[in-house]
């Protein structure tokens, strides 16, 4: 059985860069430190207590993520701890900005969805990320960086995320035995980062205890995103969101201008950042 690579954040984001793109993935420890996770994790309590296990889209969907996954998405528009301390944080944007920015204006946060694995849960169905964009064929750049953030530990038992290190340059139609796939154990407040091309799946939870963690990732601002993050974060709670955090959410116009690009996500003629300070939107 292959194992990820563990690093730090004081490793830096070169070395963790590396990594990544050596591997296509890898685990950076205490990416969150203990009080911000304590905060967030009791935002999340009552979310949890609520929150349904069915998905409420086609049953293709439904069978990947499983019936005993309980599911908070949106995260953006319900946590300001999510949308300011964990999207925005500095090493998941400093990788978009190495990883995507090379291929557009701006990169945008394509979902954030937290995933609590109940007992029973089985090993999701291995995929790539990117393949939501399916229609977009290779050869391309890499479109999307993922991370999982483990909000409890995470162990091989209670459904640690496998991940298939290397796949991410196989072909396409290339699936992995079992001794390919890694397994991301990691204490809570640490995060398995990987690219959208890497092979991957949420793994089975043989325990009595839920596994809680969030998924997020961020892609190519030219992109339609999987998650309606405008719906999600609607204006009245975008304004108060800190400018970059509009951003990424979709306020942001993605400007090729110098590119000889298009100017992409424009209202009114203006930049919907501007129409929030200004409380026109």
């Amino acid at each position: 059985m292959l194992e990820l690579k563990t690093m730090a954040t004081a490793d830096g984001v070169d070395a963790i860069q590396a990594e990544l793109l050596a591997s296509g993935g890898v685990i950076v420890r205490d990416v969150l430190e203990t009080d911000l996770l304590r905060q967030f994790n009791a935002e999340m309590d009552p979310l949890l207590e609520t929150a349904s296990t069915e998905t409420n889209v086609n049953p293709v969907i439904s069978e990947f993520f499983g019936d005993k996954v309980r599911h908070v998405s949106g995260l953006a528009g319900k946590s300001t701890v999510f949308a300011e301390r964990i999207m925005c944080h500095p090493l998941y944007l400093a990788l978009c900005d190495r990883i995507l920015l090379p291929n557009c204006a701006d990169y945008r946060l394509n979902l954030g969805h937290l995933m609590d694995r109940g007992p029973g849960s089985e090993r999701q169905l291995i995929h790539r990320d990117e393949l939501v964009w399916v229609h977009y064929r290779d050869p391309k750049p890499e479109i999307q960086l993922a991370t999982i953030l483990a909000l409890v530990d995470f162990t091989r038992d209670n459904g640690a995320t496998c991940v298939v290190p290397g796949s991410h340059r196989w072909e396409r139609d290339r699936e992995p035995t079992e001794d390919e796939i890694a397994y991301a154990e990691m204490r809570a407040g640490s995060a398995v980062i990987y690219l959208g091309s890497t092979l991957h799946a949420g793994g089975a939870n043989y325990t009595d205890s839920w596994r809680r963690g969030v998924h997020m990732s961020y892609c190519l601002g030219w992109l339609r995103t999987e998650e309606n993050n405008l719906l999600a974060v609607p204006p009245k709670k975008a304004r108060h969101l800190s400018h970059r955090a509009q951003e990424l959410v979709g306020y942001g116009v993605h400007d090729a201008i110098e590119d000889l690009g298009g100017y992409l996500g424009m209202l009114e003629m203006s930049h919907p950042t501007d129409l929030l300070k200004e409380g026109k939107l």
